[in-house]
């Protein structure tokens, strides 16, 4: 077996791979004895059909079988040897020729492989990037405090309805004729719920204003959600194919009054949050909510470094050189259901991936950097922690994370997405010991403002 690697513009690689029939002879002579034990020919027993036959049936198909797993393995090992950092995988050249495999051997396989362009980006203490480090202030720790006021509140019954209050009514829907009078055979529904608020039609919403429990409405359901036929359908129990030849009006007589009020801090909620006496004051309610806000807060900070870190990169290593045709025909052999447009809509952003996925890698080795499982599972574990805590819910058990964590990792796009997690989270933590952090204190509204 021989191979040859042309590389001449330093991107586009053509490797000619030649093998001898003695090269893979025994592994097909292996083979289809493997076939003859377990072969089932009427008029022979297992294991007894002749090797003729096996041959006349199966050679063809093992012998190809057999030649590129061989090939396959052989290029591989190829590059692994030598050093080439190959992008996507092997594609058959446009120069290649028919192969007879009918005949024996020498066989000649040619093979076009993109390669990835040649640079070198370092990052050292004379690299000077910002870090910002958000502080929870008042307004931020009022905002979490608000939040779990919300959750924790009920709601109770109002005398009269007041929009900015966001009441909620129930009442008794009837649909009414020409002449206003509840229709014959028309649509009814008992206890219906209407937050009048949401209407976006203004003389409609108006209709509804100091309503009291008894008071009955009459008013036009189409009319008063113009835009929104799921929004009428689900309020009149109707199919939503019926919405559009409905037009009628209808009365709503108000049965109840609900008034959402959100929670007082005080004890209860202390407790509700983060559990029973572990928090005795307003003061210390809030010292807890800050340090629970740490972590994330400390992630958005690590998420702007890094964005920071690839412009850094980019700028520096400049502009680079892509085997661009080879690469559409990768991009376009992994998308065949979306076709060329797809690929020439897509690929520069692809290229622009590529790049960054590139420099990365150098600046992963650079560093050492290795991930574990653990570093996976822990980078899985956080997700679910600031997922909980979007909601509340600050004080979920380590077991229960690590078992919403684990339930994540089996889904393999997601385990894969935690993979880049993990070593995005280790690249950050070694950088910032690497480069010159010029550190700056900002508030998560300043900082939301350089995020944009």
């Amino acid at each position: 077996m021989n191979i040859l690697f042309e590389n001449p513009d330093k991107v586009n690689g053509l490797m000619t791979v030649t093998v001898e029939e003695a090269d893979f002879k025994d592994d097909v002579e292996k083979t289809l004895k493997d076939y003859r034990k377990k072969a089932n020919f009427p008029g022979f027993r297992p294991g007894m059909v002749p090797m003729g036959l096996i041959k006349k049936q199966f050679g063809a198909s093992v012998k190809m079988d057999t030649l590129n797993k061989f090939v396959g393995e052989k290029i591989y090992t190829y590059i692994k040897d030598n050093k080439i950092q190959m992008l996507g995988e092997p594609l058959p050249s446009e120069k290649q020729e028919p192969v007879d495999i009918e005949k024996d051997g020498p066989y000649t396989f040619m093979f076009d492989i993109a390669v990835a362009p040649e640079f070198k980006i370092e990052l050292n203490g004379d690299t000077k990037l910002a870090y910002y480090n958000i502080k929870a202030d008042d307004k931020l720790i009022d905002q979490q405090v608000d939040m779990f006021a919300s959750q924790l509140g009920n709601y109770e019954k109002a005398d009269s309805y007041d929009g900015e209050q966001r009441d909620m009514l129930k009442g008794d829907l009837r649909e009414l004729d020409a002449d206003g009078n509840t229709k014959e055979g028309g649509i009814t529904v008992d206890g219906a719920v209407m937050m009048p608020e949401y209407i976006k039609v203004e003389d409609q919403k108006k209709l509804f204003d100091n309503a009291k429990p008894g008071d009955i409405i009459a008013f036009n359901p189409r009319k008063a959600y113009p835009d929104n036929d799921a929004e009428v359908a689900s309020l009149l129990k109707i199919d939503r194919e019926a919405v559009k030849s409905m037009d009628s009006d209808f009365s709503y007589q108000v049965i109840e009054i609900s008034r959402f009020k959100k929670a007082e801090v005080n004890q209860e909620m202390f407790d509700h949050v983060f559990g029973k006496d572990a928090v005795k004051s307003e003061e210390e309610f809030r010292a807890r909510i800050a340090e629970g806000l740490k972590p994330q807060l400390q992630a958005n900070s690590d998420y702007k470094f890094l964005i920071d870190v690839r412009k850094y990169a980019e700028d520096a290593v400049g502009e680079l050189t892509f085997p661009d045709a080879l690469l559409k025909r990768v991009m376009l052999l992994n998308n065949k259901d979306k076709g060329e447009e797809y690929v020439e809509k897509n690929y520069d952003e692809s290229i622009r991936q590529l790049k960054w996925h590139l420099i990365k890698e150098q600046l992963v080795a650079a560093n050492n950097i290795k991930v574990e499982d653990a570093d996976v599972k822990a980078a899985a574990k956080e997700a679910a922690r600031m997922q909980f805590a979007q909601y509340g819910m600050n004080n979920v058990p380590d077991e229960y994370l690590d078992n919403y964590a684990g339930e994540m990792l089996k889904k393999r796009d997601s385990a894969a997405g935690f993979v880049d997690s993990a070593v995005e989270n280790k690249l950050v933590q070694a950088l910032k010991g690497v480069v010159t952090l010029d550190e700056k204190t900002v508030t998560l509204d300043e900082f939301n403002e350089l995020m944009k």
